[in-house]
């Protein structure tokens, strides 16, 4: 691999690394309760975690997990800009965010567990930088890097 790839490589990682810290850091430190989608939205960079250290490693398979690690984050943009779209009231909430309907006909007891539950919604931004949710900084964040990731995808041949 060379020095060009490596660099691209290693900044995803670290990229990776600082946006699941940063996660947990808001999260566990600063109190604020991530909704599904959140959580959701962490899984990516999970996956490229251990993709990236896998190329490091094993030297294998580096064109195609490349393509895997761009459609990673193309995945990644996408869930990101569906929350986004949530937050903004462009799309409506899923049952992904949703805990239980409430429409249903619900027992005293059912309906008083629900509201000990401390339920996120998707729409709710309880947390922003520079007036942006960690959503939209998400979807941001996701596009660069499946951008970079595919570049280096389509130019592995020339380096």
């Amino acid at each position: 691999m060379f020095k060009k790839k490596k660099k691209y490589l290693v900044f995803a990682l670290f990229a990776s690394l600082i946006a699941l810290t940063f996660a947990y850091t808001v999260e566990y430190k600063l109190g604020h309760e991530p909704c599904k989608l959140c959580i959701y939205e962490r899984i990516p960079y999970f996956l490229s975690t251990f993709l990236i250290i896998e190329i490091f490693f094993f030297k294998k398979h580096e064109k195609i997990t490349l393509l895997v690690l761009s459609f990673i984050f193309i995945s990644s943009s996408g869930l990101a800009f569906y929350h986004f779209g949530i937050e903004q009231g462009f799309f409506s909430e899923s049952f992904i965010c949703e805990s239980q309907s409430l429409e249903e006909a619900l027992s005293k007891e059912q309906l008083l567990v629900l509201l000990k539950q401390d339920i996120v919604s998707c729409k709710d931004v309880t947390f922003k930088i520079l007036g942006l949710s960690l959503a939209a900084i998400n979807t941001i964040f996701s596009l660069i890097l499946s951008v970079m990731l595919l570049k280096l995808f389509i130019n592995y041949e020339k380096n």
